[in-house]
């Protein structure tokens, strides 16, 4: 499926759109892709045409959703497969997404894309070889292409994730990146197994909570990080801020030794670990 070029709808700018519409505007000036761009929209009684199409106005759209046209209607960008995961709009533009309720990026206090864009800074990625062990939407590769990486390995186990970011106008296009984006459908904890020693520059560590996926947090793990790492690269992996007092572990601090026992030099940095492979 090619990445996704139609219209995103949430219920702000549908609410934007009727205003308009009702005031008699005959066009009305917006972003139909979660705030990257604005562009121009005819207004008709009936319908209103954008990019050349005609689309009919939306009954109603919930909030806490984004919608895509799908041919025929405008349909929320979520799936159930086991677990409900969707597409979340935010107030700062690039949505985060949730699974079963359960927020993957931080969003309270500023977009996840700028989040996600300090974090790559942490490994300097200009004109390095990047392994992304946990792509997720795609923002810490955006943010590397963004860098000027030479090319950047994605892994993404959920095939619910990869459709989310084909819907995602923030979630980096791999046919456009030049060849620098290499976005591979695969367990990182297996698939590393297959990549040579010292082949990578820097690399970027985001997985689940630990609670779901404790295999990316495991001293095995480490040692494979390590074996792919050249001497003298940067990692960032993160933590989060979990509550030592309600969960009874410090986690990022267990990161730290994990890491130096598998040959990192690591020191806690914004909500995660910086690593440097020794």
């Amino acid at each position: 499926m090619p990445h996704y070029s139609g219209p995103l709808l949430t219920l702000p700018l549908l609410q934007l759109i009727r205003k308009a519409r009702e005031g008699g505007a005959a066009d009305i000036q917006a972003s139909f892709d979660l705030g990257r761009t604005t562009s121009s929209a005819e207004l008709g009684a009936e319908h209103w045409q954008w990019q050349g199409q005609a689309y009919p106005y939306p009954a109603k759209l919930k909030d806490r959703s984004i919608y895509y046209w799908d041919s025929e209607d405008f349909c929320p960008i979520a799936r159930f497969n086991g677990a409900l995961i969707k597409l979340v709009p935010t107030e700062w533009g690039a949505p985060t997404f949730e699974i079963d309720g359960i927020k993957m990026l931080p969003s309270a206090k500023e977009s996840p894309f700028d989040d996600a864009r300090r974090k790559v800074a942490l490994i300097a990625p200009a004109g390095k070889t990047v392994l992304d062990t946990c792509g997720g939407l795609g923002y810490f590769a955006a943010c590397a292409l963004e860098a000027g990486v030479g090319r950047i390995i994605s892994f993404e186990k959920n095939p619910d994730v990869l459709w989310l970011r084909q819907l995602n106008s923030w979630s980096p296009d791999p046919e456009t990146s030049e060849g620098r984006l290499d976005l591979r459908h695969g367990d990182s904890s297996q698939a590393i197994l297959s990549l040579p020693d010292a082949s990578i520059d820097a690399l970027l560590h985001d997985p689940p909570r630990f609670g779901i996926a404790g295999e990316l947090y495991s001293q095995a793990f480490y040692h494979q990080l390590a074996r792919v790492l050249r001497p003298g690269g940067r990692l960032f992996h993160y933590t989060g801020s979990p509550n030592k007092l309600t969960s009874g572990r410090d986690v990022p601090r267990e990161v730290a030794t994990r890491l130096e026992k598998a040959g990192f030099k690591s020191e806690l940095v914004l909500d995660g670990v910086q690593g440097v492979r020794r």
